[in-house]
């Protein structure tokens, strides 16, 4: 790998106000995630030709200052994930855990502050550089850190006094004991502290709870906390942590859908439905999260059979694994201020062959749609979302790899409105991709999407063909 970031200085950040419960107990919604790779986030922010950036050190300075109020309210991130003398999975939250504090790092990036612009607009990602921005988090033994910061700025010529023109914020987070939700509750937090001060993080409504006992009141929850556990790390403290995925085999591009774009999207698969005889006054038109999940599926599904006349492949099943928030389904919901994972992965199933014929009125997208409400109406909304729970891992290892695609993340998250005080980021990035073909939506109208570079023009043809009026 050609090696186009140099660590400046590295510092460990602990709590204002360190005080929290000795130990956090973890629930299956966060052992079943031990084995995933930290969530890594990439935050860009430049001043495209006007000085709005402040010169590095007083960014380095503001966001020192304001992730140590942060962390006075969420604590347990500079904690170690650990094993209880029983075996059960824990933050430990002890003044000696949390004086280890959260790695932060200062960086520099080989170019100039052009160059790094150019990262935050290029549609094909530059996964080597991207790779290289975020800072690593240790997960594999425990006990393993939580959080890891990094704050990169390019190459300055005329020395530290002047704007930075560019910067990146990279945050690894432990994906054991947060979910994309809870990421971007910290993120809010963290940047509301640096743009307005302390007193933000304060007076944070609704305040983070770490709490889990409503989850783990559950009748299976303590079993199945335990065997995913054990299936992730059965020979602790050593962790069998998912093989890293070789990116220079993978294409990672990004695409931006415009509201107008996404209207279009479900008028679509209306008329696809209507056309089939499959609508009814009673049925609402598509979400924007089902539209837009759908037209990836099928974009998927038909780079995988191209020649799907002749492709016997694809008269089996295709599935599309994602994650649906459980909070607001538990009894009782939890508190709106919950920190910690709650999302069950769901998996939707569709006949392949109707998913890649090519005609366009051939009702692809409301086939993947239908597929896909109902995998949500049957697996979240009618059903306990732990009743299942000690069967999770046999379904989801009963799923071929060849006919599963998986999408992640949410366009809920608002990943642009991370401001610390320097406007919204040019660009907001997943890095962590955990499977060789995913698509993570990213914004409200953004896409990123990692495959094969086989695939990645075909996915690409099918996905533009879609979105065309």
């Amino acid at each position: 790998m050609n090696v186009r970031v140099r660590v400046l200085d590295t510092t460990h950040v602990r709590p204002e106000l360190p005080g929290h419960a000795a130990t956090i107990k973890l629930s299956p919604f966060d052992t079943l995630f031990l084995a995933l790779p930290p969530i890594q986030r990439i935050f860009f922010y430049d001043d495209d030709g006007a000085p709005s950036l402040p010169p590095f050190p007083a960014i380095v300075r503001s966001l020192l200052a304001s992730l140590a109020a942060t962390l006075s309210v969420f604590a347990p991130l500079a904690g170690r994930l650990a094993a209880s003398l029983d075996g059960d999975l824990v933050v430990d939250c002890s003044l000696d855990a949390l004086q280890l504090g959260v790695k932060f790092v200062q960086a520099e990036y080989s170019g100039d502050a052009a160059d790094m612009r150019r990262l935050a607009r290029d549609a094909e990602h530059d996964t080597e550089a991207f790779v290289q921005l975020v800072p690593e988090l240790e997960v594999a033994r425990l006990p393993a850190p939580l959080l890891a910061v990094q704050v990169t700025r390019p190459v300055l010529s005329g020395g530290d006094d002047q704007g930075a023109g560019a910067v990146v914020v990279r945050i690894s987070m432990h994906h054991e004991v947060a979910d994309g939700q809870s990421l971007f509750q910290f993120m809010r937090a963290w940047a509301a502290a640096s743009r307005e001060g302390s007193p933000a993080v304060a007076g944070l409504v609704p305040p983070p709870t770490f709490d889990r006992s409503v989850i783990m009141r559950h009748p299976k929850a303590e079993a199945a906390a335990r065997n995913f556990a054990r299936l992730c790390a059965p020979d602790l403290p050593i962790v069998n942590t998912m093989p890293e995925l070789d990116w220079t085999r993978q294409s990672r591009r990004t695409y931006l859908l415009d509201a107008g774009q996404i209207q279009s999207l479900k008028r679509r698969i209306v008329q696809q439905r209507q056309a089939a005889g499959a609508d009814n006054d009673n049925q609402p038109p598509p979400s924007t999260y089902v539209a837009v999940a759908s037209l990836l599926w099928t974009s998927m599904a038909r780079a995988k059979h191209p020649d799907q006349a002749v492709n016997a492949g694809a008269a089996d099943d295709a599935y599309l694994l994602f994650p649906a928030d459980c909070r607001r389904r538990m009894q009782p919901p939890l508190d709106p201020g919950f920190f910690g994972n709650c999302v069950k992965l769901c998996f939707a199933r569709a006949t392949a062959s109707k998913l890649v014929c090519r005609d366009d009125d051939d009702g692809a997208l409301a086939h993947a749609a239908g597929a896909l409400r109902r995998a949500i109406r049957e697996q979240v909304e009618e059903k306990d979302p732990l009743g299942d729970a000690d069967r999770w891992a046999e379904t989801y290892q009963g799923i071929p790899p060849e006919r599963r695609s998986q999408q992640g993340s949410s366009h809920r998250f608002m990943a642009y409105e991370v401001d610390f005080g320097w406007g919204q980021p040019s660009r907001a990035e997943i890095v962590s991709m955990f499977s060789p073909e995913v698509a993570m939506l990213v914004g409200a109208v953004q896409v990123s999407v990692a495959l094969g570079r086989d695939l990645i023009d075909g996915f690409e043809a099918c996905f533009m063909s879609l979105v065309s009026p």
